[in-house]
């Protein structure tokens, strides 16, 4: 099928730069990954069953749990086509979360061991996540994948975000990590799994950078700002895939933002109450990590509270899809509760969020409200047709197009 027959040509041949951004949070990854399954289907609805994903856009990003999503749909199988269909998605995390955060029912003092853990380790060790990720993704790199990623990381050797992006491995070698080193860094969350050492070498086996990382949402848990950012240096650079597009030209993105759900419906914590807390109640109160939803959650917003601003500045709100459920609580809302009816509960929240209204940040007062009567689920419909007749205008106006067409003669 043409969808699929020659890799997305550059934005100077169309109208838009097409951007997938997914949050992180962990087992919560099953709500995009809901969200993704249907968005893939309206794809091949439009353009034949082997419509992938990864063939509109020019950059997915992703952070912890998202970094993994992203590298499920982008990294390269042996006909060169996505490792993962995006239904895939819900399957590996209903196989594999339950294996990646054991539950211990064993206890009779379920507080006590939870308390013993924080002091002494991560909750998890990683193991059986580390071993998946690695038989899953071999030996790919980051300049292996389908189409760009950007994939946050935080290296706390240097204290500063460690950005693993397609467009500066180009000129940049030492990034270009095992697609398995990256996302197990970028998934290593602070008190849940451990930080994560690795290297990379030159053909030779010499070292030519060495990492010390941890979970990219401390630097960036909604990473869509950082795709665009991503793009906008390469404007500046003067990238010829981008002429004659300019770097504060934002009514020339097409962003779809997916988050994993929140708890904001519900009030989490109490400033009187935390006024009292110490470093466990940050660390274990109510049952979560209150420390890590503060950063999480406010990363998260931020980066949307900016982009609606944006978007809305260059009357390009159209352009800009936004979907997130604030209305998560209790279990549902946590990262690592990975119990089958915890999971079925995330898959039947990913479908319900499809049929609810779609909302945007209240510039005012922060808060997500009913922006239309159009759903989420139609809304992925329009913007399928979007990408889809993107994809088409690049093909016809590219040389590698004008060179398919006269073959075909």
């Amino acid at each position: 099928m043409e969808a699929t027959s020659v890799p997305l040509q550059p934005p100077t041949y169309g109208n838009f730069i097409t951007v997938l951004s997914i949050d992180g949070g962990g087992i919560r990854g099953l709500i995009p990954g809901t969200i993704l399954s249907f968005l893939e289907s309206e794809l091949q609805k439009l353009d034949g069953e082997d419509a992938r994903i990864a063939d509109y856009f020019d950059v997915i990003a992703g952070t912890s749990t998202g970094g993994l999503v992203t590298a499920m749909l982008t990294a390269p199988d042996e006909n060169n086509r996505p490792l993962f269909a995006a239904k895939d998605i819900k399957d590996f995390y209903l196989d594999h979360c339950p294996k990646i955060f054991p539950q211990d029912s064993s206890t009779l003092f379920p507080f006590v061991t939870k308390i013993s853990k924080a002091l002494s380790g991560p909750k998890y060790d990683g193991v059986y996540l580390h071993d998946i990720i690695r038989e899953k993704l071999g030996s790919l790199k980051l300049h292996q994948t389908l189409t760009n990623v950007v994939i946050p990381t935080f290296d706390i050797t240097r204290l500063q975000p460690t950005i693993f992006s397609s467009y500066e491995v180009k000129k940049n070698p030492s990034i270009d990590a095992l697609l398995s080193d990256i996302c197990i860094a970028t998934s290593a969350a602070p008190t849940y799994l451990p930080t994560y050492h690795f290297e990379t070498k030159d053909a030779e086996g010499e070292v030519i950078r060495e990492f010390n990382l941890t979970d990219g949402g401390v630097a960036a848990n909604n990473p869509a700002l950082v795709a665009m950012g991503e793009v906008s240096k390469e404007m500046i650079k003067g990238n010829p895939d981008f002429f004659p597009i300019k770097p504060m030209d934002y009514g020339r993105f097409l962003v779809i933002s997916l988050g994993t759900g929140s708890h904001k419906a519900e009030e989490k914590y109490k400033a009187t109450d935390a006024a009292k807390w110490g470093i466990m109640d940050w660390l274990t109160k109510g049952g979560s990590t209150p420390i890590i939803d503060v950063y999480s959650e406010a990363s998260a917003d931020m980066v949307d509270l900016h982009l609606s601003v944006v978007f809305k500045a260059f009357h390009g709100e159209k352009n800009y899809l936004r979907i997130q459920d604030d209305t998560l609580n209790g279990e549902i809302s946590s990262v690592d509760i990975a119990t089958t009816k915890n999971l079925d509960d995330l898959v039947k929240a990913g479908e319900a969020l499809l049929k609810k209204p779609v909302s945007r940040v209240n510039l005012e007062t922060g808060i997500f409200e009913v922006a239309n009567h159009e759903t989420n689920e139609n809304a992925l419909k329009r913007f399928a047709k979007l990408l889809s007749q993107e994809r088409h205008l690049r093909h016809a106006k590219s040389p590698v197009g004008h060179a398919l067409h006269h073959n075909k003669k």
